[in-house]
């Protein structure tokens, strides 16, 4: 019997193979029509069931970020170029932060990463296999999509909806929504090749991507786009203390750096885009648009330190307060008579009972044989992502006349395959692999939509659109075994050594399964200009879920029309989201420092685990939302373009992982009484839990002003931000640093400023960037950073037309080489981070790149 494949494949070699399919996107654009005026006024789809607006003329705040703006950038993947653009859009990177080394999380409006719905070409895609299990506190848990795999070569803009939206678009935006609109062209082209590297020498990142417009038939259009990228990692460590000392006492195996901090190693990045096209009668067309990309990503961990890592070197301490070496007796019936007493000293190896008694004796073993200056984990994974929608769209005379509608389908899937190497699972002693596959995680997402709207020119002398519609989800996550030697519990589990791929334990057999979720919704969404001057909008929302209950949602909206040059424009919403399947059900170990300051194994369980349940784990429930905006809109006859728009949101129930609560010697005797085998296996737990609410306000304001200068024209952009997040209402369960990182580890005020000179054939841009100073507790351990500064870093970049069909461009992104305050309270003293982790500037500094394009 034929067996179909999974939707990731049947996408691969489609997209690779194939360039016949036939289909569209939601507007269709022919080959007349890519001769676009230079100044023309941006359009958003965004945020309106009626016909697509000038953003201007939204009543609530819409950027539209063209194509042109993001080839304008030093950046290499669509987060960070997100962040040079939107005003209130903020990301850092994850140097040794877990699985948000595979997808960093970015945050909108101050709210976490799944509170930011996105779409593309309106529809919505799904989430990221990946939970930020390590968020830097604000996205702690957040399961939102991943943007990276979008490649900017494939977009024709990017409109970022800065309001709440929950009664227009469903769960998860409470901050806003960001469309990806794909490139729609017929014809013509691009190829292009980027390289750079950072001023330390490392860093190397080589880029190629290419997009293609091609006729299909005289009526539609096929657009390809791919890019592929490999970056070398980068390094800003220092020495630790500890790796010192024992260099200091004569141990040559240690590295120096023993730990990297940095960027990690993107291996085979490749991202495939098809948009397609055509128009069927006068009156209807069809669309498709599908996706495959994969990447595999390596980055570092923290350093075990030969003398006392728990569960591998660390054989406690004597009555003198020595550190004592863990031996394992490696005879069946434990009468190796292993010394148990070894003193480590400055250097075990240096110890003639540990080479007596064993190093050179069969019986006795510890893993200072196999890795005598102790082992730093390299962990990463591979990351596939795939989607297609499937739709049509037009007029209908049927039933109504001229009623618009749009019936779509739309599939997608992410898996996450994680791998870690230069490891052990102790527990199986000198017969332990050193590389394994701790299993993978597998977000996947189909969903229907049936959309109506009815535009009725003259409605009490005014202009009514009414849109409605329906839409049926459904969801699953599903976590898969990883190789068996993983997280098998090993003969040295009872001599006290640690169970599982060290860092990051197998997913077991027992833990691995497939949970899932439907859920329908209903919608009506009314749009009335009452005057040419004044507009009206509201939206009515009720989704019901299978796993918790339903929910109904509403949102208002208007904007009045001062006068020629001046608009006024306001909204307040309700929203909420929904906990994910992966929030409710997911199991994962990773290493983080434990309420004791030291390197523990912390599980993270589902809510309703045994475990859980025992330290006030409860089913999880929606988060709820409020949210006001009011705004003015300035269009002066002298082209200045402003708008200037406050907003205040207000979250309950807020979804998170508690921080980790130690589990006591009772609390394990009591676990195992109830049959609960793995409870010995963990230090601490952590688990999901509705457990806070915050308050966050702000201001954004956005100018763009252009100007003949010197033969040529100077366009002038401004993207500001005010954010500040307050949380009114916690639980024990959620620490004072937790508190701190979500209300102080993003910059309070962050803005840019981009001033673009084009002349003959040359184009000359300089971006000012500025982030205000932070809080970082380092390493989520209780070491507060206070007051790291402010920064400004200046982009900047050149480019020639050498033909009218070559262009070569040279830039730098951080162009003064800027970097945060040193770590100078915890850099060797804990894990040898030259800097706080969290800076919004990022810690590698400068990045130069050079550039070429070619046009078709």
């Amino acid at each position: 019997m034929y067996k179909l494949k999974p939707l990731s494949k049947v996408l691969k070699y489609t997209l690779l193979s194939s360039l016949s399919v036939g289909a569209a996107v939601p507007t269709l654009a022919f080959a007349e029509d890519d001769k676009v005026e230079k100044n023309i006024e941006k359009i958003a789809v965004v945020g309106t069931r009626a016909a697509p607006r000038s953003i201007g003329d939204s009543p609530v705040p819409v950027d539209v970020i063209s194509a042109e703006e993001f080839n304008k950038q030093g950046s290499t993947d669509m987060v960070s170029m997100l962040q040079t653009t939107v005003p209130s859009f903020n990301v850092n990177e994850q140097p040794i932060n877990d699985a948000s080394s595979l997808v960093r999380p970015a945050n909108l409006r101050g709210m976490a990463a799944d509170h930011t719905l996105v779409l593309v070409n309106g529809k919505r895609r799904h989430r990221s296999a990946v939970i930020t299990f390590l968020g830097g506190g604000l996205s702690d848990g957040a399961q939102g999509p991943d943007l990276s795999v979008i490649p900017s070569v494939a977009i024709k803009q990017v409109e970022v909806l800065r309001d709440g939206a929950a009664a227009q678009y469903g769960s998860d935006a409470i901050a806003g929504v960001i469309n990806f609109v794909l490139n729609d062209a017929s014809e013509g082209g691009r190829f292009e090749v980027k390289h750079g590297s950072y001023y330390e020498g490392d860093g190397d990142t080589l880029q190629v991507a290419g997009n293609i417009g091609l006729p299909l038939t005289d009526k539609g259009f096929a657009n390809f786009s791919f890019e592929f990228k490999e970056a070398d990692p980068t390094s800003r460590s220092v020495q630790r203390d500890d790796a010192a000392s024992l260099i200091a006492g004569g141990n040559n195996f240690v590295g120096d750096p023993a730990q990297v901090w940095g960027n990690p190693e993107f291996k085979n990045d490749v991202k495939v885009f098809g948009n397609f096209g055509l128009e069927l009668s006068n009156d209807s067309e069809a669309y498709m648009f599908l996706n495959y990309a994969e990447r595999e990503v390596e980055g570092g961990f923290y350093f075990r330190n030969p003398h006392n890592r728990g569960g591998v070197y660390d054989g406690g301490t004597n009555g003198d307060d020595q550190q004592l070496l863990l031996v394992a007796d490696l005879t069946a019936d434990m009468s190796g008579n292993c010394p148990m007493d070894i003193q480590t000293g400055s250097n075990v190896l240096n110890n003639p009972r540990y080479v007596d008694e064993v190093a050179n004796n069969p019986d006795c073993f510890a893993f200072n044989e196999m890795f005598p200056g102790g082992f730093t984990p390299k962990f990463g994974g591979k990351i596939v992502d795939s989607s297609i929608a499937v739709g049509t769209k037009g007029e209908s005379n049927a039933f109504i006349d001229e009623l618009m509608y749009d019936i779509s389908f739309y599939a997608g899937s992410n898996e996450v395959d994680f791998m870690i190497s230069n490891t052990i699972n102790p527990s199986l002693g000198p017969d332990t692999p050193t590389s394994f596959k701790p299993g993978k995680y597998i977000q996947s997402e189909q969903s229907l939509n049936i959309d109506f709207s009815k535009f009725i020119d003259n409605f009490n002398d005014g202009a009514l659109n009414v849109a409605g519609g329906f839409e049926f989800r459904h969801e699953s996550y599903e976590s898969i075994a990883g190789d068996y030697k993983s997280w098998e519990i090993g003969p040295l589990a009872a001599q006290g050594f640690g169970i599982g791929s060290n860092g990051f334990p197998g997913l077991s057999a027992k833990s691995a399964g497939k949970n899932d979720r439907d859920s329908f919704a209903t919608y009506i969404d009314v749009e009335y200009n009452v005057t040419d001057d004044f507009m009206l909008s509201g939206a009515l929302r009720f989704e019901d879920f299978s796993d918790f209950g339903s929910t109904t949602k509403g949102k208002l909206a208007g904007r009045y029309q001062l006068n020629d040059e001046f608009a006024i424009r306001g909204a307040f919403s309700t929203g909420f989201k929904a906990p994910t399947i992966g929030q409710s059900t997911v199991r994962n170990v990773t290493t983080a420092f434990g309420t004791d300051g030291a390197l523990i194994d912390r599980a993270t369980l589902p809510p309703t685990d045994p475990i859980s349940v025992l330290k006030g784990g409860t089913a999880l429930t929606p988060e709820e939302s409020e949210a006001i905006s009011f705004g003015v809109v300035a269009e002066l006859d002298n082209g200045l373009f402003v708008t200037a728009d406050y907003f205040n949101i207000d979250v309950s129930d807020r979804i998170a992982t508690v921080s980790g609560i130690k589990l006591t010697s009772d609390d394990i005797d009591l676990l195992l009484a109830q049959g609960v085998q793995d409870a010995s296996s963990f230090s601490e737990v952590s688990y999901f839990t509705n457990d806070f609410d915050t308050s966050t306000e702000g201001l954004d304001v956005v100018a763009n002003y252009s100007a003949d200068f010197m033969d040529g024209e100077n366009k002038y952009a401004l993207a500001y931000n005010w954010t500040k997040t307050e949380v009114t209402q916690h639980s024990a369960n959620i620490s004072t640093e937790r508190v701190r990182m979500i209300e102080e580890n993003l910059p309070e005020h962050r803005w840019s400023f981009t001033t673009t000179h084009s002349n003959e054939g040359w184009r000359a841009m300089v971006r000012v960037n500025y982030f205000a100073g932070i809080y970082e507790d380092h390493l989520d351990s209780a070491l507060p950073i206070e007051d790291i500064s402010a920064e400004f870093t200046i982009d900047a970049e050149v480019a020639y037309d050498v033909t009218e069909s070559f262009e070569v461009i040279v830039g730098a992104k951080n162009l003064l080489d800027e970097t945060p305050d040193e770590n100078t309270m915890w850099d060797n003293e804990v894990a040898g981070a030259q800097y706080p982790v969290t800076a919004p500037i990022g810690i590698n500094g400068g990045f130069y790149y050079l550039k070429g394009v070619y046009k078709f």
